[in-house]
């Protein structure tokens, strides 16, 4: 049997797996199989029968469309649970193959891919990783990290932005253990990339700071292995591989064509594909014996590697045991017990911003927590994350805790998901919670994985005064609260800021939202352990049960405590519920929920710097709002809070007027 026969294999399967679920990519799967296939028996070290082994090499398909071919490979390497049956459930209900690759569902796969440009962030984020842990860990006589990231895109990928910005930031710190392997194709669904995408796209790597290879015979097996060989030797920089391929290669009718792309071969085109192939069974899903025998073989010699490595770690555990030690703690992601106990609550009580707060909190923790790594788009002494005595992690200085991600909101968050991905360290990532917006599609993407990223997002409303509108947040809080597993903090105080970090770090398959303040806030008497639960009365009426209930969150918290005093003595039962976090207090019992918000008073009113449109849950019917549904202004922000009636007597006259209604 000939290589050539293997590459063909993932490509019949690919079609078959198409063409059975009558949706998807073919035309991906059949150019590019020879770059998957030379990579994954040559390139790369992986071991199906363990494919979590902690110091493999990680693969990430960011041309997330071409799923089939993947899911084929895997399968065909023997990686477990991607079975043949799940290739013929391809796109299917709850099936291991789904549309497009999802972590922590198919064995072999690294992360959710998809948006295009996305895995090429992740892969820089995983890179980083091993850099830092090998910096970390390795000695000059055994270095228990040392792997490759490789990542395969295409043209789309390229043009996202989030590429450029990720590979910039990869160039700059010097990468030399990342490879890109770009499918270059010249198509896209509209047509020819000469529509849209004429830049000369080795020359922006180059200027990125990457060795840049070409492989001009994108079916040329070893010329594809020979490139990835060479970009390994270059370890001073990172390696961008670029392979000329045909889309739907294979296939006459469709070969090179935009028709390729994103829809079934139909059955006459799977058999004129065979025939072009040489392939000579038309049973669809149908693979000859010694094909499987010959993947074996490939298989068995990655976990060979996967056993040298453990053995190579039984001996650094030997001649290091407090390296090791503290590598498995890394692996792991325990945190010690006793971090967050009592003392952990304890604090000078003095009114500050919770931006501040955070700040000196992330400081107390990085002593405790030694894998927790991080940084800002460029907004470090305003987003309070500098890591004193952290180092910088640079070129040439790769143990170094603060990341310096540059102006680059979405390709920061990315990479904080490569980070997590990765394994061994825990990520948080920071800018001005108005930049939310650049970051949603890669937060999004968190959510959907389970990753605990941490993003502090200061300056969290029109608090930021002066800057006006482009820089006042409005409808952030609507937008994240909106995604599913995104835990949105939004503290009123110490205490509560605590309580977000806390169960930020604490969370280990939900991303964390702290939105902080730039302006300061009092010390709130009533603040306590129930803040855990996500809302809780700050406040409580003096009757045994409220006529009116205001709910607020952050700096809205105080004033609201405010009014109700005023409210109270008049006459009005007044209860005052912060809400540090809706997503958290939705997941507490019925009863807990009734206790804070009797069903019974349906007069509420929200206090909150920022849109109404995620209050109505909690606020009712019967309810009213002082919010901020409209853009904010440039001055001073205690003339904006006056203005916009984010003050005593506003709310209080907000109170009557529902009363009343």
């Amino acid at each position: 049997m000939n290589e050539q026969s293997a590459v063909n294999a993932i490509r019949i399967l690919s079609a078959d797996a198409v063409q059975k679920a009558n949706s998807g990519h073919p035309g991906f799967p059949l150019g590019a199989a020879p770059i998957i296939y030379s990579l994954f028996a040559h390139g790369m070290n992986h071991a199906p029968q363990a494919p979590d082994w902690f110091n493999r090499d990680r693969f990430v398909l960011s041309a997330g469309h071409g799923s089939a071919m993947l899911y084929s490979t895997l399968h065909l390497f023997g990686y477990p649970k991607v079975t043949i049956d799940e290739l013929k459930r391809f796109r299917q209900y709850e099936s291991l193959t789904p549309g497009h690759p999802e972590y922590d569902l198919t064995p072999g796969v690294e992360a959710t891919t998809g948006p295009l440009g996305a895995g090429m962030g992740m892969a820089v984020g995983m890179a980083i990783a091993e850099a830092h842990l090998a910096a970390k860990f390795n000695k000059d006589d055994c270095k228990p990290i040392d792997h490759y990231t490789f990542a395969l895109g295409g043209e789309g990928c390229l043009m996202e932005g989030i590429s450029s910005e990720v590979f910039s930031l990869a160039g700059t710190l010097g990468l030399g253990k990342l490879i890109i392997l770009y499918d270059s194709n010249d198509i896209t669904i509209e047509g020819s990339t000469e529509l849209a995408f004429t830049e000369d796209v080795g020359g922006r790597m180059e200027a990125f700071g990457f060795q840049v290879l070409s492989v001009e015979d994108g079916t040329d097996i070893a010329a594809i292995g020979a490139a990835i060989a060479q970009a390994k030797q270059d370890t001073s920089r990172p390696s961008f591989i670029k392979v000329r391929t045909q889309i739907g290669y294979g296939v006459p009718e469709r070969q090179g064509t935009a028709k390729a792309h994103g829809e079934p071969l139909g059955e006459g085109n799977v058999r004129a594909l065979r025939a072009s192939l040489g392939w000579e069974d038309d049973t669809p899903f149908a693979i000859p014996t010694e094909i499987y025998e010959h993947y074996n073989v490939l298989s068995s010699q990655g976990q060979k590697r996967s056993e040298e490595w453990q053995s190579l770690l039984s001996a650094y555990t030997e001649k290091y045991p407090k390296d090791a030690a503290l590598l498995s703690q890394y692996i792991s992601g325990e945190i010690a017990e006793g971090v967050f106990d009592d003392a952990f609550f304890k604090y000078e009580e003095k009114a500050d911003a919770s931006r501040n707060i955070s700040g000196r909190i992330l400081n107390e923790l990085k002593d405790e927590i030694p894998f927790l790594i991080g940084g800002s788009a460029d907004l470090a002494p305003s987003n309070k994350t500098q890591l004193k005595d952290g180092g910088d992690f640079a070129k040439d200085a790769y143990g170094g805790r603060n990341l310096h991600f540059g102006v680059r909101e979405l390709g920061m968050t990315a990479i904080g998901n490569g980070i997590l991905l990765h394994g061994g360290l825990r990520s948080f990532v920071a800018t001005f919670f108005v930049f939310a917006d650049y970051m949603k599609p890669m937060l999004r993407l968190s959510a959907l994985m389970g990753l605990p990223l941490i993003a502090i997002l200061t300056h969290d409303s029109i608090g930021v005064g002066e800057d006006g509108p482009t820089h006042e947040p409005v409808e952030q809080l609507t937008m994240l609260r909106s995604t599913p597993n995104l835990n949105v903090f939004r503290p009123a105080d110490e205490y509560e800021t605590r309580v977000a970090w806390k169960q930020a770090l604490l969370n280990t398959d939900t991303p964390s939202v702290l939105a902080l303040t730039r302006q300061n806030l009092p010390v709130l008497e009533g603040s306590g352990p129930d803040a855990e639960k996500g809302a809780y009365i700050i406040a409580k009426e003096s009757a045994n049960t409220p006529t009116l209930i205001l709910l607020a969150s952050g700096s809205e918290v105080s004033i609201s405590i405010e009014a109700g005093k005023v409210l109270e003595a008049t006459g009005i039962a007044t209860r005052v519920v912060s809400v540090p976090c809706m997503d958290i207090f939705e997941q507490q019992p019925k009863e807990y929920r009734e206790s804070v918000l009797p069903a019974s008073v349906r007069k509420r009113l929200a206090v909150e710097a920022g849109s109404s449109f995620s209050w109505g849950k909690v606020v009712g019917p019967e309810g009213a709002y002082v919010t901020m549904d409209r853009f904010g202004a440039s001055a001073p922000a205690s003339l904006l809070f006056e203005t916009f009636g984010f003050h005593k007597d506003h709310i209080v006259e907000r109170a009557r007027e529902l009363l009343n209604r």
